[in-house]
């Protein structure tokens, strides 16, 4: 059962991937929610969308590799460039002309490289729990990023099962512990079983093909401080996936303004809909006006 179902629904062609998309609401202006890491599809924008159709027409579509799109195992078709891509050719598909485009984690990342390759296309941006590498992660993760390709090692602890290997060897176990980091508030135990059963739709095969993407070719900190459109960054001060840091120089790099949650994990969309729902709308009527 869903709080809100879709007024449209449909799929678009690009490159040969077929790109799975859904349509709320009627009114303007038009409010692009974009997909996050693939090892989830967009239906963690569940507390979103009921809300924000209420006021505006918003959009949702599945990157490639889960929910309602074709599974690809190229890994360039997940860089952050292609993303862009598949959101131009949704909002194409949709008839949008414009909008406020909303990123959690690496979907803040999918939407900076929209607003910088086709900046007619957005109006504003909000990057939630921004999961761009503007400052380095804690040692752990770092350490562990340079190990993904290696052997993990007799019973890998936390996370040393950021592993490729260790992926498809214990793909539920990783996910488990994954989603306990996402939600490090108290009482997210719904939240974390919902993506866990998301996550089974993914595998590991998908992760694999994204994990070995490429870059952009600059720099990450020009790229963002190129943005021209008004923007918001919503950021966790208790986030362990991306340190709250990183929201800050999105902020300072992007000229935005920086909404920090207190206590919050890397996903306070869905652990405190409520605040993040309201900030959105402020920000789109600012924009908007």
């Amino acid at each position: 059962m869903r709080a809100r179902y879709p007024d449209i629904e449909g799929h678009v062609e690009r490159d040969g991937v077929n790109v799975g998309y859904e349509v709320f609401g009627e009114g303007e202006p038009t409010v692009l929610l974009l997909p996050t890491w693939t090892i989830i599809h967009s239906r963690f924008w569940k507390m979103q969308v009921p809300y924000l159709s209420r006021h505006y027409r918003v959009v949702t579509y599945d990157g490639p590799g889960n929910g309602r799109s074709d599974r690809v195992r190229d890994p360039e078709r997940y860089s952050a460039d292609s993303y862009a891509l598949d959101a131009e050719a949704v909002m194409q598909a949709c008839g949008v002309q414009e909008a406020i485009v909303v990123g959690l984690s690496l979907g803040a990342a999918y939407g900076v490289r929209l607003a910088t390759l086709r900046p007619h296309l957005v109006t504003g941006l909000v990057m939630i729990g921004a999961s761009i590498p503007l400052t380095l992660s804690s040692p752990e993760r770092e350490a562990t990023f340079e190990r993904f390709l290696e052997p993990p090692g007799d019973s890998p602890q936390g996370w040393q099962k950021y592993n490729l290997a260790y992926w498809h060897s214990n793909y539920h176990d990783f996910v488990e512990f994954f989603f306990t980091q996402c939600f490090s508030e108290p009482h997210s135990t719904k939240p974390i079983e919902d993506s866990v059963g998301w996550a089974t739709e993914t595998g590991p095969g998908i992760l694999e093909a994204e994990a070995l993407n490429s870059p952009p070719s600059e720099p990450w900190d020009e790229i963002v401080s190129r943005l021209s459109c008004p923007t918001l960054v919503i950021h966790g001060t208790k986030d362990r996936i991306s340190p709250h840091a990183r929201g800050e120089r999105a902020a300072e790099l992007s000229r935005g303004e920086l909404l920090a949650m207190e206590g919050s994990g890397h996903i306070p969309n869905v652990r405190d809909p409520v605040k993040v729902n309201r900030a959105l709308r402020d920000f789109v009527e600012r924009v908007a006006s």
